[in-house]
């Protein structure tokens, strides 16, 4: 009953919200305002004089594609350091006044102890945002540290966990009303090779308790998915005033070569809030999270698991994995500032909490804070697409974390 209660409220949050600011929920400008805006492209050119083409503020030729490129060494998900190089295209596939942009992402990352990474995101609308199509592609190599299940475990009981990861998530939705779509999408998490290492456990199973997914060999979960979205948004790389909402329902099954039959109900809603009706930043961003299963046979990896959300932003200041259950609750704030009125530096203060349910009461008991702040500075201001350095901390762990574009 409890789950049903948070489910109800975490859809009906953003309509609630609604009553409060009709406007903010109005039609968004599209296309995205970069007059008397400045970003690290246009200082690079001043710098060093480089003569630059007509800009869009500049009544010249509109750019068909926005690239934002940073090759950094930075902290990892799951632990570590790696070389990474960020790579975002941002481009409309239709007239800019009626179609979202639309944002590739690949973040290719590799370090010199057999880690690496190779994920392709992609969030693509087409003509007046009649279909949106979104795409997540991982191939991994991805050594961790799990805790085990529950809220109560303790910082250094964990064990590393090695293994291969191969992900394919692909979902078409059609616009059925200005703002609210639906559609179907395959989801596919193939986990090769989990080979957990301690000395005093076995296997992964001996470790947690869990027995699925947990023998020190491969697992495969295949399933459709139905997917509901409403989106007032106009950007995902650093999104303006309005509301998200996404449910997604997974159903996996043997006829699509699952090793077993479970399913899962994915819930994510966020608000954007502004103080101000100027260019200048100065907003509030909420964001939060239902994961659940819905039944038995649901392998250990693929548990609802701090960091694990669909883009892996959530939990700034808690390792990834940390926490892990049946179920997880999520919720976040941050307040966004520009620092210079030409848009070029600002700042963030974040604050989240995550709570897991526990493996024998299925109960959420425990709640986990970790806070931070971080600056941002803006790459390019045709994808308004920023360079974001944060440091976020919790009990007995912190971070640095270096990215382009916003968390959430």
């Amino acid at each position: 009953m409890k789950k049903i209660v948070l489910w109800f409220s975490l859809v009906l949050f953003p309509y609630l919200l609604q009553a409060q600011s009709g406007n903010s929920f109005g039609m968004a400008q599209k296309e995205i305002d970069t007059v008397g805006q400045q970003d690290l492209i246009g200082v690079f050119k001043n710098f060093f004089k480089v003569s630059p083409s007509q800009h869009l503020d500049d009544g010249g030729p509109k750019k068909t594609v926005y690239f934002s490129f940073l090759p950094i060494s930075s902290a990892v998900p799951g632990g570590g350091r790696a070389l990474i190089t960020s790579t975002t295209a941002g481009f409309y596939m239709g007239d800019r006044e009626n179609t979202n942009i639309s944002t590739v992402t690949f973040t290719p990352y590799f370090n010199f102890t057999g880690r690496f990474g190779l994920p392709l995101r992609s969030n693509i609308w087409f003509s007046n945002n009649n279909w949106f199509i979104q795409g997540d592609t991982r191939f991994l190599v991805y050594p961790q540290y799990t805790w085990g299940l529950g809220g109560a475990t303790a910082q250094d009981n964990k064990i590393n966990v090695n293994y291969k990861y191969i992900r394919f998530y692909q979902s078409a939705l059609k616009r059925i009303t200005p703002y609210f779509f639906a559609g179907l999408g395959y989801n596919m998490d193939y986990h090769v090779d989990v080979d957990a290492q301690h000395d005093q456990f076995q296997n992964l199973r001996d470790f947690t308790g869990y027995k699925y997914g947990t023998s020190n060999a491969n697992s495969f979960s295949s399933g459709i998915t139905m997917n509901l979205l409403y989106d007032t948004r106009n950007n995902s790389l650093n999104p303006l005033p309005g509301c998200y909402s996404n449910l997604v329902y997974r159903y996996n099954t043997p006829m699509l070569g699952s090793n077993a039959s479970w399913q899962s109900l994915y819930v994510d809603v966020r608000k954007y809030i502004p103080f101000t009706h100027t260019r200048q930043q100065n907003m509030l961003a909420l964001w939060s999270y239902y994961w659940t299963t819905l039944d038995k046979g649901v392998p250990y990896l693929d548990l609802p698991s701090i960091g694990w959300d669909f883009y892996n932003r959530s939990g700034r200041g808690i390792q990834q994995n940390r926490y892990r259950g049946q179920s997880l609750a999520y919720f976040e704030a941050e307040y966004r500032r520009d620092i210079l009125p030409s848009g070029l530096l600002g700042f963030v203060l974040f604050a989240n909490s995550t709570s897991v349910t526990e493996p024998e009461t299925h109960q959420f008991k425990y709640i986990h804070p970790a806070a931070g702040g971080g600056l941002r500075l803006k790459f390019n201001k045709g994808s308004n697409t920023n360079i974001a350095l944060d440091y976020g901390f919790s009990k007995g762990y912190s971070a640095f974390m270096l990215n382009l574009g916003e968390a959430f």
